[in-house]
């Protein structure tokens, strides 16, 4: 499955970081992990530390999938706003499910400062009203976001104006949010997984897969087989290829980065930017003063035909971050696409479907919060695996389609 188109700049900017050899022998472990993403990566780490036997393997370079055309935001802030959310699954499972993402992206930093060299900074997140009849709408959404116990601002016309440069009726001010170079994590991860004796392979293709009493067995080409207590499918938007039923939307979006800005960057040195339409547009900074911004997205699953429209929606991409933030140089410098995938409620899919039985695990972080999702499913994994309760294993389950 072709994933992306262009120039993701996190595979320009750090390259082929390591190479793990590939999968030349059986292995007998209690979890195989088939992906080598920010997901995968965030899931080995967090069932090794628990004491599970666990190998990795992956078809492609480790990072090489979605995981390098990633825009890399990490936040608390699910696709779909608090009170559809609540409408949909309930205000306590969506209360659950905000405060665990709030906790997710704090958690995300820590772990990134535990490996050296990694970029990961802490930013403010702004959600602007994009239209002026979305401004009540955000209204109630700070109200109730406030009242479950979000550090947030309601921030008028005025105030957006001088303090952001942003036209907008209303705006939501959050402390919560980050940037992450997921490539440089995934990476950095795997590197100290191998250096400990964790197998991970990769240019080695699971073939198949069959459960049984013991567990499952996984097919590799020349005869090798892994044989696990518990197989965990963290392949990206590739993993909906193993079910039968629609659980996604698969989906292309689109994204550039600038030069380095050459003067202040002022209201976006420490706020990333995004605004209420559907599907949305935003914008962040990166470490060395580059602007990324993103968007665009469409209904394209199609290689081609999304190869074709990336310098199309750039220009689009670039008229809109010109009329949003004139004050900035937005020349591209690298653009890039990638396939994305959306659930009807915003929310990922983590644990067992019915197709496969109890020892397959899906891990499915789908959404603009994918990264924040990835650890909080790995901690969900975690705790099944080890036969404990999760607070969000039944909400994240495929329990909420039936």
């Amino acid at each position: 499955m072709d994933l992306k188109s262009g120039y993701p700049f996190w595979a320009i900017k750090n390259g082929l970081v390591a190479a793990f050899p590939r999968l030349r022998k059986s292995l007998d472990v209690d979890v195989l992990i088939v992906g080598g993403g920010i997901t995968a990566a965030l899931i080995a780490r967090e069932l090794h530390a628990s004491g599970l036997r666990i190998a990795v393997v992956d078809k492609r370079d480790i990072g090489w999938g979605s995981t390098s055309a990633s825009t890399a935001l990490l936040q608390y802030e699910i696709d779909t706003e608090y009170l559809e959310l609540a409408g949909m699954v309930g205000a306590d499972a969506a209360t659950k499910a905000y405060l665990a993402c709030v906790d997710s992206v704090q958690r995300l930093q820590e772990i990134a400062r535990d490996y050296r060299g990694v970029e990961c900074f802490a930013l403010r997140s702004l959600y602007y009203a994009s239209h002026f009849w979305h401004g009540r709408r955000l209204r109630k959404e700070f109200a109730a976001r406030r009242e479950i116990g979000i550090d947030i601002e309601l921030l008028e016309r005025d105030v957006l104006i001088r303090d952001f440069g942003i036209d907008a009726n209303v705006g939501l001010l959050s402390k919560v949010a980050a940037a992450l170079d997921p490539y440089q994590l995934a990476y950095a991860i795997f590197k100290r997984l191998a250096r400990e004796h964790v197998p991970i392979h990769d240019h080695s293709a699971m073939l198949s897969f069959s459960t049984h009493d013991n567990g499952v067995d996984a097919e590799f080409d020349r005869g090798i087989r892994v044989h696990c207590r518990h197989l965990v499918l963290a392949c990206g938007y590739e993993t909906q290829s193993y079910l039968k039923q629609s659980v996604a939307q698969n989906r292309s979006s689109y994204a550039y980065i600038t030069d380095p800005q050459e003067g202040d960057l002022s209201c976006l040195a420490d706020t990333m930017v995004w605004e209420s339409a559907r599907p949305y547009v935003y914008v962040r900074r990166t470490r060395d003063g580059r602007l990324l911004i993103g968007g665009e997205d469409d209904d394209i699953d199609i290689p081609i035909a999304r190869d074709r429209r990336v310098q199309k929606k750039v220009d689009k991409l670039r008229k809109r971050a010109e009329a949003l933030l004139p004050n900035f140089d937005w020349t591209p410098a690298f653009a890039w696409a990638g396939t994305f995938a959306e659930t009807k409620d915003g929310l990922p899919w983590f644990g067992p479907h019915k197709e496969h039985g109890q020892n397959v695990h899906f891990a499915m972080a789908y959404g603009g919060n994918g990264i924040t999702y990835s650890q909080i499913g790995a901690e969900i994994l975690a705790a099944t695996l080890h036969g404990k309760a999760h607070p969000l294993a039944e909400l994240f389950s495929f329990k909420r389609m039936q």
